[in-house]
Formats: C-alpha cells, sequence, structure tokens
C-alpha cells in the first residue's frame, strides 16, 4: 500500500477518500472476535518520566529508553505491542502525569495516536496519520516545591476500538506519542538549579483498562479530519475567510456510518496584547451546515489547581497584591483554561450518516487576533461503526471465500451460479487485481487487508474483507 504523507494540519478532500476507505472495517462483531482482555484492571506503561528539552534548541542527543524514539525535544513516541493491544479491555483510561524540571511556565502538551507502517522501527513525525486524543496545560511549577508534578486523567474507551480494529492492524502499528512544548529561558534565571540548563519537564502516560463498560458491537470506523489545525482569521492558512476564524472540512464516506460522533479538542493559545487566549468566546460546530454544537470554553473556577502551581504567576495570583483569586466560577469567568488542567475532548454525537459527501465547520466569530499573533490548535476525528460491506445474508446463493487469511490460492465458491468478475482492492482504493475465476491467485499481492469486490451471474454483488499473509 502507498503511504500517505500528511505535510500539512489539515488532510485535503483526496486524502479523506482515501483514509476513509483505508480504516473501515468490514467484517465481523468487533470485540466479540478481538483478542481475549483482562476482566480485572491493566496497566499498561508507554513512558515513564521520559525527559523533556527546550523546544527551540537543537534536538539533543541523550540516550531514549529501549522502545522510545525523539522526533525533537518535545515529543517522544513508542509503539504499543501486540500483547499490550491484547491486555486492554473495553474501557481505558489514560492518566499522564507532568513533573517539573527546568520550566515554570503555563505550556501547552498532548497525547496522539499515529498510524504507522506496520513492522516499521522508526518514522518522520510528518510523514504518518495521527490523531490526538488528549491535551494539557502544564502549571507553572517550581521544581523545588512540593507538589513538583501534576495528573491528567481522559476517558478514552473509544481509543480501544481503534487499536483493536483488525484492519488497520494489518497495515499499520499503534505508536503512542507524548508532547510538551518547554522553554527553560525564564526557570534558568528564576529556579534554583535551573542555570544553564535545558531539560524542561519529565513526562509519564500510561493506560488502564477493563471489562467493565459496556461492549459497543459492529464495525468500526475511523476517519481522521484534522490535526492540530492552527486556526486563526489573518491568512487563508488558518481560515476559510479572511478577518473570520471558520475553518470546513469535506468528506466523502464510501458507505453509512452509524454512531457517528466528532471527537474534537480546541483551546486558545497566544494573540499578543490583544490576549485572545484569554477571552471565553463561543465556538460553534456545524455538520452538513445544520448546527451540532456550540461551547464557551472555560468559566468555571481554577482553583482545584492551585496547588500544582507553585511559582508565582498573574493568572492564579493578583500581582499587585499576591493574593489567590476566590474560588467561585464568577471569578475565573474570563479564562479558557486553567494551568494545570487537562482540555476537554468534547464528543459531537451524530447519529446515523448515509454514505457520500459530507462536511465539519467549526467558527468562532467573535475571535479577535490583535497584532496578527496567536492561533487556536483544533484536532477532529469522526468514529462509527458501518456493516455494510460485511458477508451479505443470500437466500437464493451461498457464498464462501477460502482460506482467510491466504497465502497463495483464493478460492470463490458460489450456490447456483457463476462468478461474473472479481476485483481486488488495497485499503486505499487501488485495484490490484482483477479476474473472471473463481480461484484467484493472489501471491503476489503483499502482505496485508484486501476488500474482494465478487459480481455473480445472477447479478448480485457483494464485497468480502480477506487478508493476504
Amino acid at each position: 500500500m502507498k503511504k500517505i504523507t500528511l505535510p500539512y494540519n489539515v488532510f485535503t478532500p483526496a486524502m479523506l477518500k482515501k483514509v476513509a476507505k483505508m480504516v473501515c472495517i468490514c467484517t465481523g462483531t468487533f470485540f466479540s472476535h478481538a483478542a481475549i482482555a483482562q476482566d480485572t484492571p491493566t496497566t499498561v506503561t508507554v513512558f515513564d518520566e521520559i525527559l523533556f528539552y527546550d523546544g527551540y534548541a537543537q534536538t539533543v542527543t541523550e540516550p531514549v529508553p529501549d522502545g522510545v524514539i525523539r522526533h525533537n525535544n518535545s515529543a517522544y513516541a513508542k509503539k504499543l505491542t501486540q500483547e499490550q493491544i491484547d491486555a486492554l479491555g473495553n474501557t481505558l483510561i489514560m492518566n499522564i502525569t507532568i513533573k517539573a524540571a527546568c520550566d515554570n511556565y503555563d505550556r501547552i502538551g498532548s497525547a496522539n495516536i499515529a498510524l504507522v507502517p506496520k513492522n516499521a522501527t522508526s518514522y518522520n513525525y510528518n510523514d504518518v496519520t495521527r490523531i490526538e486524543i488528549g491535551r494539557y496545560i502544564t502549571p507553572f511549577m517550581d521544581k523545588n516545591v512540593m507538589p513538583d508534578e501534576v495528573p491528567y486523567t481522559y476517558d478514552v474507551d473509544n481509543v480501544t476500538r481503534i487499536v483493536k480494529d483488525p484492519v488497520l492492524s494489518a497495515q499499520y502499528d499503534f505508536w503512542v506519542e507524548l508532547e510538551v512544548f518547554g522553554v527553560p529561558y525564564a526557570a534558568n534565571e528564576q529556579i534554583a538549579g535551573c542555570e544553564g540548563r535545558s531539560d524542561v519537564f519529565f513526562g509519564s502516560l500510561e493506560f488502564v483498562s477493563d471489562n467493565s463498560g459496556t461492549t459497543v458491537d459492529g464495525d468500526n470506523f475511523m476517519l481522521p479530519l484534522s490535526y492540530k489545525f492552527e486556526m486563526r482569521d489573518y491568512t487563508l492558512e488558518g481560515t476559510d475567510v479572511l478577518n473570520e476564524t471558520v475553518k470546513t472540512i469535506n468528506f466523502t464516506l464510501d458507505e453509512p456510518v452509524q454512531d457517528a460522533k466528532y471527537y474534537l479538542i480546541t483551546s486558545n493559545h497566544g494573540a499578543g496584547s490583544g490576549g485572545e487566549e484569554y477571552v471565553r468566546r463561543w465556538h460553534y460546530i456545524y455538520h452538513d451546515g445544520e448546527e451540532v454544537s456550540s461551547y464557551r470554553p472555560g468559566g468555571v473556577s481554577c482553583v482545584p489547581f492551585l496547588q500544582y502551581n507553585t511559582q508565582g504567576n498573574c493568572i492564579y495570583y493578583n500581582c499587585n497584591t499576591g493574593v489567590p483569586l476566590a474560588d467561585t466560577n464568577a471569578a475565573w469567568s474570563w479564562n479558557n483554561w486553567c494551568p494545570g488542567d487537562k482540555i476537554p475532548i468534547r464528543v459531537i454525537e451524530l447519529g446515523n450518516l448515509a454514505a457520500g459527501d459530507h462536511s465539519f465547520k467549526i467558527d468562532v466569530p467573535a475571535a479577535v487576533f490583535a497584532g496578527n499573533d496567536g492561533h487556536f490548535p483544533m484536532s477532529v476525528y469522526l468514529q462509527g461503526k458501518t456493516g455494510t460491506l460485511a458477508t451479505q445474508e443470500f437466500s437464493t446463493t451461498a457464498i464462501s471465500v477460502f482460506p482467510n487469511p491466504v497465502n497463495n490460492l483464493l478460492t470463490i465458491e458460489a450456490a447456483n451460479t457463476d462468478v461474473k468478475n472479481v476485483t481486488i482492492t488495497n485499503l486505499a482504493g487501488q485495484t490490484v487485481l482483477t479476474t473472471t475465476t473463481k480461484t484467484v491467485d493472489v501471491s503476489q499481492l503483499a502482505s496485508g487487508a484486501y476488500f474482494v469486490n465478487i459480481a455473480l451471474s445472477n447479478g448480485q454483488a457483494l464485497v468480502k474483507k480477506v487478508i493476504k499473509q
């Protein structure tokens, strides 16, 4: 399968069509056919106090733990092993812990799932598809004052359906990425023991899972739409219309998707003297031109996270008096997020979607970017379930395709009718083989998942998914 290179944060329509085909599961009930998972809570540790460095500096050459790759000073990745994936049940909690080193300011960080070509030992950051599964803001921390670390917890049950997806798993490995962009320059002068140092934070990430939740039946569908697209009104690279903060993403579904949901993460950052990152704005979400959600970020008291802000700052404290802000929502009505808190993952339910063209749009009409600075990083993907390409039940014709998985010869048996033609496509929708025979030689195909499109002489047609070993 051709590798899909994604140099930009929002995918083009052509890329979306390829990814939509690429990520559809088309046979079987997902969890009932998955590997056996633990009934008691299982913890999978991915990163254990990995050390981040100055995000603006040249990438360091310090050693990394076994299996970890350093993309740059602010991003690490590690592949989930099959054993780890098999241990996951249908509930999933992600715990991230950020520990202070030599950055004492509030910074943005995230966790992602990257789809990396099967059996790769490394990859270029910009060459893979990824989804963001968690975002957080670090507190103002002095490494010499306790507590010197902050926890973030996320419910990400839907991610189990992605990493256990048999079609995706046939083509890709799942790498977990942990990111935080830190800068040590203030701490070099303000924090004892940080003079001349470039390390900024320690980061840990673990998954905790069991089978206590509700099993979701049906074939998984997942379509990435945007990864940290920088919404801003002062350039057409950040908006549909200059001077408006709006972005539309068009995509095509090749088949219906049931129980569809958008998973959306947004937050405000920068904007110079205008302080747009601290101004609460209404966000409006549209699907196919119809408003499906609206929200104003923040507005709740940040005092529960004050304990982690051990470095003096002008967000939690009145800098004229040194007195902390009150623990009331009114005192924090101006804020979009709290240093030391996570950014919400907003789940927008869409119901059942028909095959065909669709659109996602986000609009923040009141946003003002003073001095052409700042942006709203926006990540979104669509997830649901499908089944329309699964084995169909025919009253007049019994169809068998075997063996599956297959090494060399694939046999098609159809009762009471003949096979008219067979077309095999890969997960990118490309035709790789055509024939009119019931026995198909697939020995020259690369290992992976394929769709076998079968047309019968009696006018019936169906699609089977097969795995080429």
